[in-house]
């Protein structure tokens, strides 16, 4: 039998393991593919603590690009050889409420690569077709990676806002998450406010483009938004309930604050601060494979790219601890033998 290497969460809580293991072999409806790159996700903490149900040993891993190896009897639609992505949205039963109205990404039963089945730390993973998204011939699979998880939950959320093209539209937090939207916020054609804490960052933002910066330890958020107009979206890409609160008096009259940034903090809302206005905070799931292909269409299109830093999948416990302790800029890749920068 075929083996490969994989990374393995053995137990919860416990480090990366590097393995032998062998090949899986795709069902009916699913399709094999050969890994070129996957990136580290904050998510992939849930595999390792097994915070939604997923069993152990398990491979995380749910921003998979690579080609596929092997297609099940029943698969039609994609052939060996094509350029795919695997992100979040791993998959659905398409017999629930949710999916027998097209809400897909909400399915009950949804699954998500990495915890419902092994992910993309391995060199060959298995997916049910609904699953994939076709990967653009410009775009490098180790730029692809990531957004099949940042990149799809930033973009979908802005295109899905009640903000249009001309409207201010705030992005809370500069990092992983955050220095997409706010690259896909002005090339969206919004007035785009970048929003972090301190002034190193403000340089950065500017060069992805930002119209405008705050500082949010220097001068109150809410203030200084409604001197510009007032925003028509927040959207919060960082996990502090306290700071997206704070930006709901900077919303303009029936704003939202669009929640992507995953805690399980409570956020602290005054009712009477959101009635006068007409506001809304609202979260935001990522996405359907659909919208991550349309999302990695998009990025080739106008030029979006990921900050990224790239890791052999030898190097998958060093690079979870990089993404974990805050110190990666911005997202880290792990590649999977030599193919993983090739596009």
């Amino acid at each position: 039998m075929a083996t490969m290497k994989a990374v393995q969460v053995p137990a919860r809580g416990a480090a990366f393991e590097l393995r032998e293991v062998p090949v899986p072999e795709p069902d009916a409806r699913q399709v094999r593919v050969k890994v070129q790159a996957c990136g580290v996700c904050h998510s992939d903490a849930l595999t390792v603590a097994g915070a939604m149900g997923n069993s152990f040993p398990r491979t995380p891993g749910h921003e998979v690009a690579g080609v596929i190896d092997a297609v099940g009897d029943d698969v039609t639609a994609w052939q060996v050889g094509q350029r795919v992505g695997v992100g979040w949205f791993g998959g659905c039963d398409f017999t629930c409420d949710p999916c027998r109205r097209g809400d897909f990404i909400s399915c009950v039963n949804g699954q998500v690569c990495g915890i419902s089945y092994d992910g993309g730390y391995a060199e060959y993973l298995v997916a049910p077709q609904e699953a994939l998204a076709s990967i653009p011939d410009d775009l490098s699979a180790v730029d692809a990676a990531p957004l099949m998880c940042a990149g799809v939950t930033t973009f979908n959320a802005l295109r899905r806002s009640v903000a249009r093209a001309g409207d201010l539209v705030a992005i809370l937090g500069i990092g992983g998450l955050g220095h997409l939207g706010v690259q896909f916020a002005a090339k969206m054609g919004f007035e785009t406010v970048a929003i972090a804490r301190g002034t190193e960052k403000e340089p950065l933002a500017r060069k992805l483009g930002a119209h405008h910066y705050i500082d949010s330890t220097a001068t109150d958020v809410a203030k200084e938004l409604q001197k510009l107009g007032g925003a028509k979206v927040v959207l919060a890409t960082v996990t502090a309930p306290p700071a997206m609160a704070a930006t709901i008096g900077g919303l303009h009259p029936r704003g939202e604050l669009l929640v992507v940034g995953a805690s399980g903090d409570p956020m602290e809302v005054a009712p009477f601060d959101l009635i006068p206005g007409s506001l809304a905070v609202q979260g935001h799931a990522s996405g359907t494979s659909q919208d991550s292909q349309d999302t990695m269409a998009f990025s080739t299109l106008v030029g979006v790219r990921p900050s990224i830093e790239t890791m052999p999948l030898e190097q998958a416990q060093a690079a979870y601890d990089r993404m974990m302790s805050g110190e990666a800029r911005f997202r880290v890749v792990l590649t999977v033998g030599d193919e993983g920068s090739a596009s």
